[in-house]
């Protein structure tokens, strides 16, 4: 694997007024492949309210906007997929859908779970987190993990936050997509830290 890998936004666990113009600055200041909506709140009405806007900015900006597990959403709403975190889902929501929703699967550091939501039909696996925290059980997905996936599987691969400058120049020439999310948005100019985050590319 050789190209720098794309760009795979994930929202802010909360969305104020101002993340639609946010968003849209750094959508037009960068080529981002997806964004996931993932937020907290399991309010319904706070949750369609935030994909409504994600949506409108994502599309005008041609971008394919997934939901975090709320798959009931995604054909009442018009949103292009789900990322799944339980991936016993994946087969019979493919089975269901056809081929055309988006259907992506976290699999945490598991390359069981990984292969297994492959072949139950996942257009994509993510792996995470991509670095050793205090939280969870403390596990992560090492640089060896991805290194083993792109070499073996052809299924595209996601490294999960959180990921600093050092760790997304060690993973770039083994993953197709990194997830960005908190590390952007907690900057005062998002599309400026996605800069100075992605220069590690180079």
């Amino acid at each position: 694997m050789t190209d720098a890998p794309q760009l795979y936004l994930v929202t802010p666990p909360e969305i104020g007024a101002d993340f639609p113009d946010r968003l849209a600055r750094l959508l037009d200041a960068h080529a981002v492949a997806c964004l996931r909506l993932d937020l907290a709140t399991r309010d319904e009405e706070r949750v369609v309210r935030a994909a409504d806007l994600c949506r409108e900015v994502a599309h005008r900006f041609d971008v394919p906007l997934v939901v975090t597990d709320h798959v009931a959403l995604v054909t009442r709403l018009g949103l292009d997929g789900v990322h799944l975190t339980d991936t016993r889902a994946v087969g019979k929501l493919r089975r269901d859908w056809g081929s055309d929703p988006i259907i992506g699967a976290f699999c945490g550091t598991s390359r069981h779970d990984g292969m297994t939501a492959g072949e139950a039909g996942a257009d994509y696996v993510s792996f995470g987190p991509a670095t050793g925290t205090g939280l969870g059980d403390g596990s992560h997905a090492d640089r060896d993990l991805f290194a083993w996936w792109s070499e073996m599987i052809e299924l595209p691969v996601v490294a999960e936050g959180p990921l600093n400058a050092d760790t997304l120049a060690s993973l770039a020439p083994v993953v197709d997509f990194v997830a960005l999310g908190e590390e952007v948005w907690s900057a005062e100019d998002p599309a400026a830290r996605l800069a100075e985050l992605t220069a590690a590319f180079a």
